[in-house]
């Protein structure tokens, strides 16, 4: 599996999708900042860099990027909404800057629910002509999708909807939607329950298996994914010990994350995927933590399923003693956990 650090280029965006966690902040990358990061993923062994935003199509550094990651012998992907390489010439020149991989930004394949998520008009339409680019360009490209209130109830259909329509894609992400400290708190309304989309979800795991595609989910506990635990993107970090880099056009700035872990509520206690599970996103926060439910089967099988094999009796023994370890930094408080459980669940 390669090693990839991600690489914010800009924060700007012509759509404003309702649930963004990366809206503009005013902090810019300039070049010989964007080539230290390069340089710094070289160093650490890394084998990519995956250029993200706010739409890295629109940064004056996309050009130089992609060309500096070639001359590192980097290779480059791009996560985007599809707009700029709409445009064939556009989408050529990165090609042949040195783009390899592209994570297309799909929320619904229905167009007047992806225009109204995006909050652009059109937005649809540019994407899929993105879409119908790929395969002309020489390039592979994925899914990523964004779960939220207005597309929980289809992700079956979309993942349908894209196989039968762009057989080429064999990949999918989801993401269960970051709603903190970004556009989402201007956006309540758009925050889904997990139960909300654990049937759809699960729908579209299942059908994606019977047409021999990969996948993978972030920020959703393994308690709402039980039959395909082995694809949590987080899972698979902690199972095969894992780190990421992350550069972010923020406070945050540059993380080199080792740890991935979110809140354990008390179900989690009991809960036997415990060592291989982050828990739940913003709990006692945005997120209950009465939405969790233990699993009581042994994780053994999950491990093996994520390694290709068994796992070693060392890992093995390593993993599970990570039962009961804690967040340093996302586990609640016990005050703040009570406190959130008097609300209405």
């Amino acid at each position: 599996m390669a090693n990839l650090g991600y690489l914010q280029l800009t924060r700007n965006c012509y759509q404003k999708c309702q649930f963004c966690s990366n809206p503009p902040t005013g902090v810019h990358l300039d070049e010989a900042e964007m080539r230290r990061n390069i340089d710094r993923l070289v160093e650490m062994g890394y084998d990519g860099v995956i250029l993200t935003g706010g739409e890295p199509s629109i940064s004056e550094l996309l050009f130089p990027a992609l060309s500096y990651a070639r001359e590192k012998k980097l290779f480059s992907r791009m996560i985007t909404n599809g707009q700029k390489l709409a445009e064939k010439d556009f989408f050529k020149r990165c090609v042949d800057a040195g783009l390899t991989h592209i994570h297309v930004s799909l929320h619904s394949y229905r167009r007047e629910v992806h225009d109204f998520i995006t909050q652009y008009r059109g937005a649809w339409d540019l994407l899929v002509r993105c879409l119908e680019n790929v395969p002309e360009m020489g390039v592979t490209s994925d899914i990523n999708t964004v779960i939220n209130v207005y597309n929980c109830d289809h992700l079956h259909e979309n993942v349908r909807w894209i196989c039968e329509n762009f057989p080429f894609i064999r990949h999918f992400v989801w993401n269960n939607m970051d709603p903190d400290g970004n556009r989402a708190e201007e956006n309540p309304d758009c925050i889904p329950r997990h139960y909300e989309f654990q049937v759809s979800l699960e729908k579209a795991m299942d059908y994606l298996v019977s047409t021999g595609r990969s996948f993978r989910a972030e920020r959703v506990p393994l308690c709402y994914m039980r039959r395909f635990a082995w694809a949590s993107t987080e899972a698979r970090k902690i199972i095969k010990e894992e780190e990421r880099c992350i550069r972010f056009l923020d406070f945050k700035g540059f993380i080199h994350q080792k740890e991935f872990l979110h809140g354990k509520g008390n179900a989690c206690d009991a809960c036997r995927f415990d060592p291989i599970c982050a828990g739940m996103y913003s709990m006692a926060k945005t997120y209950d933590e009465r939405e969790l439910s233990p699993i009581f089967e042994d994780p053994t099988g999950v491990i093996a399923e994520v390694l290709g094999h068994e796992p070693s009796p060392e890992l093995l023994s390593r993993l599970l003693a990570r039962r009961g370890r804690r967040s340093m930094t996302e586990q609640p408080s016990i005050e703040r956990r009570e406190r959130a459980m008097e609300r209405p669940l």
